[in-house]
């Protein structure tokens, strides 16, 4: 799993924008089948089989969850402008190793590394990538 990956995950969960897995229907065994082996179910000549329509998945509100996330933390944290922060407030690595590893995953080469100009641009890829991925992130945090 990537960087970004891990800064999803921490942000949506197991339940984010491409909806949830059922991992106890999924492991249960299918019920055996009552018909005989030689029987087929009919189906009607140019009638499609049915389906079941996907619902579509709810966006996952980026700022309220860090917003959240920020308030039970319970010191400091600067995660909508620092990208050190964000990292911090989710539990990662915000070392230079770690964001230089981001950045290149990212493919974002602004600035020196770990430079102010990097950390900015990184931030906002980050911010960008979360909104491509099915969150909702307020304009200026990806502007």
């Amino acid at each position: 799993m990537g960087i970004f990956d891990s800064i999803k995950h921490a942000i949506f969960g197991d339940h984010g924008p491409l909806g949830s897995f059922n991992h106890e229907a999924a492991a249960q065994p299918a019920a055996p089948s009552q018909q005989a082996p030689d029987q087929r179910p009919a189906i009607p000549i140019g009638q499609p089989a049915a389906t079941a329509a996907a619902a579509p998945a709810a966006q996952v509100d980026v700022e309220a969850v860090l917003t959240q996330k920020a308030a039970a933390f319970g010191k400091p944290n600067n995660w909508r402008t620092s990208i050190v922060d964000l990292l911090i407030l989710l539990g990662m690595d915000s070392s230079l190793a770690a964001r230089k590893a981001l950045a290149s995953e990212l493919n974002i080469h602004v600035g020196a590394d770990g430079s102010a100009e990097e950390n900015i641009a990184l931030h906002k890829a980050v911010m960008q990538k979360l909104a491509v991925n099915g969150g909702k992130v307020p304009a200026e945090l990806t502007a």
